[in-house]
């Protein structure tokens, strides 16, 4: 295994997602900040590597990043497995996601999707139910954010269509994410 080149390429990656999206990335962290500061939530979610990674996320926010600080509102939509399966038998797998938003999503609170390709379909589907009730869509993606783009209100698209590498540059952008917030929460 070369892990010197594998941690070229993510230097590479983070490199390059900086120069095209640290913008986007900027305004994401005031989403999500204004979001938290005036009462709201962020709704993650994701499949199979990037759900783990939404979870993590939330885990973040929830307990604490780096310092002891008060719980922040976040919420992983992968992981009520009653919800879910009910979801996926009574009505459909595409709407495991957005049937949680529809009953969770607020005005203004982060629909935060993370998929690798852009394209899988309860997460398309949850995005377009999150913009038709006003939450904020941010999306964790690969090259070029697939589908996705179409729907996000700020994309953060790795530039590779690796999976794995793509996961591994989400991972660190979500501890970036919960680092900034938690920063600008508590000072």
């Amino acid at each position: 295994m070369d892990h010197r080149r594998i941690a070229g390429e993510w230097s590479r990656l983070l490199d390059e997602f900086a120069a095209v999206r640290g913008a986007a990335f900027e305004r994401a962290v005031d989403a999500c900040v204004g979001a938290l500061r005036s009462g709201g939530k962020i709704l993650a979610f994701g499949n199979g590597g990037s759900a783990a990674e939404a979870q993590h996320f939330v885990a973040e926010l929830v307990n604490k990043f780096l310092k002891p600080r008060p719980a922040l509102r976040a919420v992983t939509l992968s992981t009520d497995t009653s919800v879910l399966t009910c979801i996926g038998n009574d009505v459909s797998y595409a709407a495991v996601f957005s049937r949680q938003i529809e009953a969770l999503g607020d005005l203004g609170d982060i629909a935060l999707a993370l998929t690798t390709s852009g394209n899988s379909p309860n997460v398309l589907e949850a995005l377009k139910t999150a913009k038709s009730q006003g939450l904020v869509t941010v999306v964790l993606t690969g090259r070029g954010g697939g589908r996705s783009a179409a729907l996000a209100d700020i994309l953060l698209d790795v530039p590779s269509e690796e999976t794995p590498r793509v996961q591994e540059i989400h991972l660190f952008l979500l501890h970036e994410l919960a680092e900034e917030i938690e920063k600008r929460m508590f000072p």
